[in-house]
């Protein structure tokens, strides 16, 4: 029996500039960006609030229209797997990347929204988002249930 092993990735970020598209030999688009997700947490020992902000760089293969969406402030959401390359750099030192192979991309801050998110700025890299038009659509029926019951959630429970 073969082992089993998952490698997957879910992203709720803003982008720290405009994404990248460009297209290889053979005519596929590669659109890149790097989206910023926070972290926060009370130190124990001082009772202060810390702020921890990551970078992940995204490749978005064989999606060019989605790169003029994908703007720096936007938030989206990201699902993909790690890849790790190597590469020897011009001193001939081995050198290692890892980046997010996107399979969906959706832009969750809507059309001229962008300006309510923080501004992120990022070392290097740009951001990518999906048009409402190139969402999959949802077949009609019942509406879902509420997960949370008469809890209701609301803007302020999210920690982003």
């Amino acid at each position: 029996m073969a082992s089993r092993s998952v490698n997957k990735v879910i992203l709720l970020g803003h982008l720290g500039k405009d994404a990248e598209t460009r297209f290889t030999s053979g005519g596929a688009s590669v659109t890149t960006f790097s989206i910023a997700t926070n972290r926060r947490w009370k130190d124990q020992q001082t009772g202060e609030w810390k702020d921890q902000t990551d970078w992940h760089n995204i490749v978005l293969w064989r999606q060019e229209n989605l790169g003029q969406f994908l703007t720096k402030g936007k938030q989206v959401y990201v699902e993909g797997r790690l890849q790790t390359s190597s590469y020897d750099d011009k001193d001939g030192n081995k050198r290692y990347k890892t980046e997010v192979i996107a399979d969906d991309v959706i832009l969750l801050s809507g059309r001229g929204e962008g300006g309510d998110a923080p501004s992120y700025e990022q070392p290097s890299s740009g951001p990518v988002s999906m048009p409402r038009s190139a969402r999959p659509q949802r077949p009609a029926g019942p509406p879902a249930p509420d997960p949370y019951g008469d809890q209701g959630v609301n803007d302020d429970d999210v920690p982003f």
